[in-house]
């Protein structure tokens, strides 16, 4: 693992490191903010799982969370949303390839070989997150923003124990009835629909739910609204009386300020399930 910076944030350091990763055959980047908690022992972890052509540096920058995760000595880790490099296959389309990996195994050709950012976000990372640095792999919460907010939620209610809480801002809530979801998941893994529900948060609820609370914030005014489809999630919730708090912000669009607006919130409700769950 090689450090490419660290500097010294809210009492504790955010970071940016490179290691070669297992999973996507390549060398990953990933941001993790430590609290000055850390110091003293391991610390619990919010995932932060960024949307379509993002790397690992937006939400580092732009999300406002290091203050607040600071507050109640959480640690932040920033993973980015696909391979790359020379080799790794891509797409001048914006959603699709290199910043579109859409947390999936890839099974298909041109992308199989490197794009398995499920296994990297379920296996790999953590594997170099517990072994390098003061975290509690008992305690751990995710969360994540439009395609991360997809993300964060079908990898909670995929795996059942691992995250205390779940929280999305803006997801792509159901991808299998979406042009954000229908093209990638044809392209990533293959024409049977059958392997889609796997990935599709609003089937995922209906079919496992959460064990545990669950929080989805989403603007009136996000431009993306009918691709996020988030009265497919709310109708799952509702049918399987789940335990969630849904909520449509009034004016909100589907940008940073949205999801910096709202993050003092997200990392409370996370924070109170990591130390009392």
């Amino acid at each position: 693992m090689e450090i490419l910076s660290e500097n010294a944030c809210f009492g504790g350091v955010q970071g940016v490191y490179s290691h070669a990763s297992q999973a996507t055959d390549c060398q990953m980047t990933f941001g993790l903010f430590l609290p000055a908690e850390a110091e003293d022992g391991p610390v619990p972890v919010l995932w932060y799982l960024s949307g379509l052509t993002c790397t690992h540096e937006n939400a580092m920058t732009k999300a406002g969370a290091q203050g607040w995760a600071a507050e109640h000595g959480i640690a932040l880790v920033f993973p980015d949303t696909s391979p790359r490099g020379e080799g790794v296959a891509d797409d001048d389309a914006f959603d699709l390839g290199q910043g579109a990996g859409f947390y999936v195994n890839a099974t298909q050709s041109p992308w199989a070989p490197h794009f398995r950012m499920w296994d990297y976000i379920a296996e790999d990372l953590p594997r170099v997150l517990f072994n390098n640095f003061a975290i509690d792999g008992d305690r751990q919460a995710i969360t994540g923003h439009s395609m991360g907010g997809h993300g964060a939620l079908t990898l909670a209610m995929s795996l059942p124990g691992r995250f205390t809480s779940v929280s999305a801002f803006a997801p792509i809530s159901n991808p299998t009835a979406s042009d954000w979801g229908r093209k990638q998941f044809a392209a990533y893994l293959g024409d049977d629909e059958n392997l889609w529900a796997a990935h599709d948060s609003s089937h995922l609820m209906r079919e496992r739910g959460f064990d545990g609370p669950v929080l989805v914030d989403t603007g009136t005014s996000d431009q993306f609204l009918d691709l996020l489809r988030p009265e497919a999630l709310a109708a799952a919730c509702a049918e399987r009386r789940q335990q969630a708090t849904l909520r449509m912000q009034p004016g909100y669009d589907h940008s940073y300020y949205f999801i910096s607006t709202f993050m003092e919130d997200h990392v409370a409700f996370h924070a109170e399930a990591l130390y009392t769950g």
